[in-house]
Order: structure tokens, then C-alpha cells, then sequence
């Protein structure tokens, strides 16, 4: 079937695990679905550090009424990996993975999908862009280097490099910590006074004794001004420092890709960057496209996280299958 050629009920943009209970749920409907990914299936998950474990437990991850399974109480990212991929396989998704979309234009029951393969014609969109996309920078000289990264996988290339994670939460105390068990020289930069209150309370106390003992040199009050080739500029309330440095990773958060959301025709309340939805379908202020998970949020992307965004997509569904 040339996928280009039908007039899809419905395109669903993102195949994170929302994007693809919105996917399952319209299919259960009899919705002809065709879900659009400009990255791979659970694209995000992907990009987390690689030996990353869930603080959740199975079931709040399970989409489908397919059972999650994992060794120990909480799974592991190559778990979710392999569970998501195993859903999409059982329910037999139309994924396009790597094709990103570049436009939306039309109006409800006669949209076309622009992509960087070709274009595509749908009665209702789903945007379920996620949040992981668009890196919060720092905003300083220097961070266009090599040396800057913004999304950390693993420790063993940082081992005997003198290495600065900027920020103080549950990423970043994590990362810290692992760089120092694989032989990194680390220093930890935050503008607040302290690690943060909400880092899990079995790992606060164990970055704030590295902190405690020196063996984890830390800046609070800081701000980074400057990254050099082989050093780091900082303003500390003693005054500038200049660091020696080879990598700066930037646990600094991210955010939904709000200009995205713009350019379809999404009105963003000004104060929470919010767009407009309606709370019963979750459809947004441009008929006929409906919105699904942590984007409804705005920039309170801890509102809604995979334990609540599944369930977006039987709202959404119900909705669209209502309408068609």
C-alpha cells in the first residue's frame, strides 16, 4: 500500500510511548492510523544514558494491556526499549521511523502532512512531540564546542578528563556520581545553594558526601560565563574562577519544541507556555488537531510523564473516533 496515496483518519506525530497508545487506541476504534517519527520508535528512551534505570515501577510504563516484565522492581531503559518495541510489533503500528515533519497545513477532515519524505492527507492530527528534542542551553560562549554535551550516555570516555556537570538534580547528581566511580575529575556547577530537595533520597546523600569529602569539587551560587578550549569560566560569590576542563556536560533539563507548536497553529498561554486544550478531548484550538502528553504541559514538563500521558490516548481516540 503506498502510504502517500490514502486519506489516513488520522496522523499521529511522535512515537514516544504516547504517540503510540494514541496509535493502539484508534486502532482498537477502527481508526486508520499512520504514525510519523523523526527519530526511532521511543526516540527519547533511546537517548537516555545507557545503563539508565527507571524510578517507576513496570506497570506505570504499560500501554496496550500488554504486561511490562522486568528482573527487578524498577526496569531498566534496554527493558523499555525492548517492551515498546515488542507493543508496536503485537499491535502491528504503521510507524515511519526517521522522517521528520516539517509542516501541517489545511484545516479539520482535510489536513496534509508535509515530511522530509513526501506528503501525506488526514482527516485529524495528533501531536505527541515530547520534550527530550530541544536541550535548555546555557546560553554562553563556548557552548557551541565539541566538548559541550547535552545528552550523556555513558562514563567510560570522560575516565582521567577533568569533566563539569551544570546543574543539581536528580540527572545531574547521578551523572556526577557515575563519572567519579569511572576515574573523572569532576566538578559540579548549580545556581542554587544546594543539591536539589527532589534528587531521590538514595542518591542525595551519597553526592552530597562526595561533595562533603572533596572528592566531588562543587560551585553553588555559580554561574558558568565562559567555555574554553581547555578551561571553564565561572562567576562564584568569591569572584571569577577559571577551571581547567575537557568536557562540560550540561544536565540543564529540556523542553517541548514550542516553535513546532507554533508554526501549526498552536496558541501558548504566555505564562506556562501551555497551549490551549480542550481538558475532555484534548482537542487544541485548531480544530481537529488534538494534542498528547507532556506538551500539554507546557513548560510544567513534570506534570505529565509516561505514567499519565499513556493515558491520553484513549481520551484522544474516543474523541476522534466520536468525530469521524
Amino acid at each position: 500500500m503506498n502510504d502517500h496515496a490514502v486519506i489516513w483518519d488520522a496522523i499521529v506525530i511522535g512515537a514516544g510511548p504516547t504517540g503510540l497508545a494514541c496509535g493502539i487506541e484508534l486502532g482498537k476504534r477502527g481508526v486508520r492510523t499512520l504514525i510519523i517519527e523523526k527519530g526511532c520508535i521511543v526516540n527519547s528512551i533511546y537517548n537516555y544514558p545507557t545503563h539508565m534505570t527507571f524510578f517507576t515501577t513496570p506497570e506505570l510504563l504499560e500501554i496496550g494491556d500488554i504486561p511490562m516484565t522486568s528482573l527487578n522492581d524498577k526496569p531498566t531503559r534496554t527493558e523499555a526499549l525492548k517492551y515498546y518495541r515488542r507493543v508496536a510489533e503485537f499491535y502491528k503500528l504503521n510507524i515511519h521511523q526517521y522522517e521528520s515533519v516539517d509542516s501541517i497545513t489545511g484545516s479539520d477532515d482535510d489536513f496534509t502532512v508535509a515530511t522530509s519524505n513526501g506528503a501525506y492527507q488526514a482527516r485529524k492530527i495528533v501531536i505527541s512531540t515530547g520534550y527530550y528534542d530541544v536541550p535548555n542551553l546555557l546560553k554562553v560562549p563556548g557552548e557551541e564546542l565539541p566538548k559541550v554535551i547535552h545528552y550523556y550516555k555513558e562514563a567510560h570516555p570522560f575516565y582521567n578528563h577533568d569533566v563539569m556537570v551544570v546543574g543539581a538534580k536528580n540527572s545531574a547528581a547521578i551523572v556526577a556520581l557515575e563519572l567519579f566511580w569511572t576515574g573523572a575529575r569532576v566538578t559540579l556547577v548549580h545556581r542554587g545553594a544546594e543539591i536539589h530537595r527532589h534528587v531521590k533520597y538514595w542518591i542525595k546523600p551519597n553526592i552530597e558526601n562526595r561533595i562533603k569529602n572533596g572528592e566531588i569539587k562543587a560551585y553553588f551560587h555559580t554561574r558558568l560565563t565562559e567555555i574554553k578550549e581547555k578551561s571553564v569560566c565561572l562567576q562564584t560569590p568569591e569572584g571569577p574562577v577559571e577551571v581547567a576542563n575537557d568536557f562540560v556536560i550540561a544536565m540543564t533539563g529540556y523542553s517541548p519544541d514550542l516553535k513546532f507548536l507554533n508554526a501549526t497553529g498552536i496558541t501558548l498561554e504566555a505564562s506556562t507556555q501551555k497551549p490551549r486544550t480542550d481538558p475532555d478531548t484534548l482537542e487544541s484550538e485548531r480544530k481537529g488537531v488534538f494534542l498528547a502528553g507532556v506538551i500539554v504541559a507546557g513548560m510544567h514538563t513534570n506534570e505529565i510523564f509516561i505514567e499519565n500521558g499513556r493515558f491520553h490516548g484513549k481520551l484522544i481516540a474516543d474523541a476522534i473516533a466520536a468525530k469521524l
